[in-house]
């Protein structure tokens, strides 16, 4: 039997008049639509050239058939490289030259550039696909017929290719399968209550994992029916309310919902489910939806390499600053990251998971694949974290991001949340910088209020007394905001190159 991703989403198809993907400009899908394009553009990859195993990179804009082509690639057995629309051509290049995809899949307006892009690094085919259903993919996808004998697949074969963000190195691309995929898409529909009777609202980016699998394919596999919008607005997602169920964001999409005089207990009433992920949600985002809106906001956790991980529960208390139990299937420890050694409830280390969602690896990379496995099979998440007595996983930075000050170990997330709690403070981002003394100096981001009278002698002096003296900043540097990346993300290697020789050269 095959594992096929694609046949698990057709076996669970509701009525074919159903709509699947609610769009604007004449674009919405019915199941049946979907299903009948999905294989038109089967057959157009496979008139290309493209073969089972083959990897079809794509970097075009969000549109319904950016979902289509994904299913395609699937049904296909080609193994689908999605790319940020923000990168450069010579980030291009690279994965381009890294993944020597069969067929790239760009934007009309970058047809003649790509192409030059691909001839250089040896690759043949380059077509190009617009929101419009506009450019040269769009018009073999038209000409194919929608009859299609979907390629069976082991659960191990890839399925996707996702180029991790690179803030330390080179971008790797972690390798998911076909069972990745569908176990997580399976859990998440269970867990989080997903039916036919839901209607999501999806405005995240579909290059990413988020919008692409965990949005999607939940959608999908439920039968429901997504109100699919090209990007962010906040006037759109308030006007979808009334006939939806369900969001899926990222912090900031809270954050700017909250600036939205529409965004009432009225406004969300028919909504059940409020889920973000992706980048940590402050605490006082959480209590300010619950109080505008009587919804808690439930926070998970998830990475590339491995699709979900945890889920505050859809029952029961959904906690602020935590993310929650291991999803059913995945076993998660937290273990002291040089040795290995598995950590008491309560102390801090480096979450490790394993399970069905786990990837295999990073592609032509076995030694770095090697590096983040331990021997009993559990990935290395390179996330810090601990489990408290009620089992709920709490996240506190990135082992990257750990400081080290004077011999000790300093967690940037027990100081911003001291920071993050004082009165006049939006949010904070701590840091560690060379220091002549301490090896490395803490260092304090924040960002104020509008019209917050902070000072850097103020928060110090507020911080003392509530931090052993090594935890304490050495100095507070104030910003309008903090740099993130599409997801989110704190950008912390970008707030310390900000500020190198703070301490000296």
């Amino acid at each position: 039997m095959s594992a096929n991703v694609y046949d698990l989403i057709r076996s669970r198809a509701p009525r074919l008049d159903k709509i699947a993907m609610d769009c604007a400009d004449g674009l919405s899908l019915t199941y049946g639509e979907l299903y009948d394009r999905v294989g038109q553009t089967a057959n157009a990859l496979i008139a290309l050239g493209v073969q089972p195993g083959d990897r079809v990179a794509v970097q075009i804009d969000k549109s319904p058939d950016m979902i289509v082509l994904a299913l395609a690639c699937f049904r296909a057995g080609a193994a689908l490289l999605p790319l940020n629309t923000a990168y450069t051509l010579a980030e291009l290049d690279y994965f381009l030259t890294d993944a020597k995809p069969a067929l790239v899949v760009c934007r009309p307006a970058m047809l003649d550039q790509v192409r030059a892009l691909a001839e250089k690094s040896g690759l043949a085919r380059v077509e190009s696909l617009g929101v419009s259903r506009d450019g040269t993919f769009a018009e073999k996808i038209a000409q194919a017929p929608s009859d299609f004998a979907t390629v069976p697949r082991a659960g191990d074969d890839l399925a996707a290719i996702l180029y991790t963000s690179g803030t330390t190195g080179r971008s790797k691309g972690a390798m998911l399968t076909h069972d990745n995929l569908s176990s997580n898409a399976l859990v998440l529909v269970d867990t989080w209550r997903f039916t036919g009777d839901d209607v999501l609202i999806h405005a995240l980016p579909v290059f990413h994992t988020h919008g692409l699998f965990v949005a999607t394919n939940t959608a999908l596999i439920a039968g429901a029916t997504m109100i699919y919008q090209p990007r962010f607005d906040a006037d759109a997602i308030v006007a979808a309310f009334p006939r939806a169920t369900s969001l899926m964001g990222v912090p900031t999409f809270y954050t700017r919902l909250l600036a939205h005089e529409g965004v009432t207990r009225e406004a969300t009433r028919h909504m059940r489910l409020f889920v973000s992920g992706s980048a940590p949600l402050l605490a006082d985002t959480h209590e300010a939806w619950r109080a505008r809106t009587g919804h808690a906001i439930l926070e998970r956790y998830g990475m590339t390499e491995t699709n979900m991980i945890t889920s505050n529960p859809y029952d029961g208390d959904r906690v602020a600053g935590t993310v929650g139990f291991p999803l059913p299937g995945v076993s998660l420890r937290v273990a002291e990251p040089e040795t290995g050694r598995i950590l008491r409830q309560g102390e801090i280390g480096v979450i490790e998971v394993k399970g069905p969602n786990v990837f295999k690896g990073y592609w032509l990379m076995p030694e770095k694949t090697a590096e983040e496995f331990r021997p009993d099979g559990f990935f290395i998440t390179g996330d810090l974290g601990t489990i408290d007595e009620r089992g709920y996983v709490h996240i506190v930075g990135r082992a990257k991001d750990l400081i080290i000050s004077g011999g000790f170990n300093v967690y940037p997330k027990e100081i911003e949340v001291e920071i993050d709690a004082l009165p006049g403070v939006v949010e904070s981002a701590v840091i560690g910088l060379p220091h002549p003394d301490f090896g490395e100096g803490v260092t304090a981001v924040v960002v104020p209020k509008k019209g917050a009278a902070l000072t850097e002698e103020g928060i110090l002096s507020a911080l003392e007394g509530r931090l052993a003296k090594y935890k304490l900043p050495k100095r507070v540097f104030f910003a309008d905001e903090l740099p993130r990346n599409t997801m989110g993300k704190v950008q912390k290697k970008a707030l310390r190159d900000e500020r190198k020789g703070t301490y000296g050269p």
